[in-house]
Formats: structure tokens, sequence, C-alpha cells
């Protein structure tokens, strides 16, 4: 019992040391500014081995997220995101190296361009974010170390850096078009498509690993 604590300990120490400073510059991303940031989880799957969650929980966890990863963008443009999350697993304490549940969550993801109106992906992106290395290391599972808040926060937090990464590989999103007219910002019509950004089918359910 006492070398598994030790070991524990380590490892958490080791994850500590290899979270990134938050007050890291941001990564040039175009005239990108967020807009409306909206999360909903209806008829979300919960994979099996895992601790509960309330869809406010899970709604609350990744829309703060992506707040303070695309919140800080001071673009001339305005963006807006629709995210639907589909399944999670919140893993439970299991036997290290026997059995060790991991977390995930997965969801989809469509961005709009307030001035055109326009969806810029052409079908919702789906990200599937686990916990990372600098959060819980893989053999001992974050279900013994880490308790639901803790995993839920950092499997939103992985999620917000899937979604700037996928944002950062599609540039051209985020370069006004002159031929386009600019049109104003005008929050019913935002929020509308937004909204509408989370209509597709919630994505597959999640297995655990």
């Amino acid at each position: 019992m006492l070398i598994r604590l030790l070991t524990v300990m380590g490892l958490l120490v080791l994850a500590g040391c290899a979270t990134p400073k938050a007050d890291a510059p941001l990564p040039p991303m175009g005239d990108f500014r967020l807009g409306y940031n909206i999360v909903q989880a209806r008829d979300v799957q919960q994979g099996p081995f895992s601790r509960d969650a309330t869809a406010e929980e899970l709604t609350g966890a990744l829309q703060s997220a992506i707040q303070r990863q695309l919140g800080g963008y001071d673009g001339d443009g305005l963006y807006h995101l629709g995210i639907a999350i589909g399944a999670y697993v919140l893993a439970q304490p299991g036997l290290p190296v026997v059995y060790t549940p991991k977390s995930v969550l997965i969801f989809e993801v469509n961005i709009y361009d307030n001035a055109t109106r326009k969806r810029l992906n052409d079908k919702p992106h789906r990200i599937t974010a686990f916990e990372g290395l600098r959060n819980v290391a893989p053999v001992v599972g974050s279900g013994i170390v880490r308790g639901k808040d803790a995993q839920l926060a950092n499997l939103a937090d992985e999620g917000a850096r899937a979604v700037l990464r996928w944002m950062r590989e599609n540039p051209d999103w985020f370069v006004p078009d002159p031929s386009q007219p600019r049109v104003p910002f005008d929050r019913a019509t935002a929020a509308q498509l937004a909204a509408d950004a989370i209509a597709a089918q919630p994505p597959v359910p999640a297995k655990a690993k």
C-alpha cells in the first residue's frame, strides 16, 4: 500500500510539472473573435464503468474551457461555435496495470461566420478528447488519482485545445473575403446560427478503454 501511495504521489508531481503556463501567448488566428459559445448535451451516452455527470456539469465544463482557450482572441471578425456533446466516460477507480479505465469526452463542433451567416465546416467536426499525459499517467488511470470534477475539467481542457488545433488547421476561415459584405453583429441571428449548429445527430457513444 505504501509503495502504491508513493508511486501515485510521484506521478502526480510529474503531471503537475508538465502543465503548460496559463499565460503563454496565443497562436495567431486571423480575424477570429469568439461570439456565441453554445454547448448542448441532449441524449448524452454515458459509457460503461463511468461516474455520473449531469448535462449541466458537462456543458458547463466544456463551455468554460472553450471560453478560456478562445476568449482571448480580439480579431475584427466574429465567429460562433455550436457544440453537441454526444458521449462521455469519467473513469471509476480500477486496478493499476491490470485494469485502468480511461476518461473520454466525445463532441461535435460547428463554426459560423457572423458576417456571412455561413457555416465554415462542411460537416460537424467530431472530437474525441482523452485526459492527456499532462493530467495523469496512463499506467495509473485517472479514476484512481482524480475526482469527478477534476476528470471533467481535464477532459474539457483537452477538448478545447483540440478545437483550437482544428481551427488553426483551417486558417482560410479567418481571412476576410473582400467580395463578401461584412454584416453588422445581430444577437438574435447569431444565437440562432449557433443553435442551428448543434442540431445534428449526437456522436456515437464512447467505449471504455
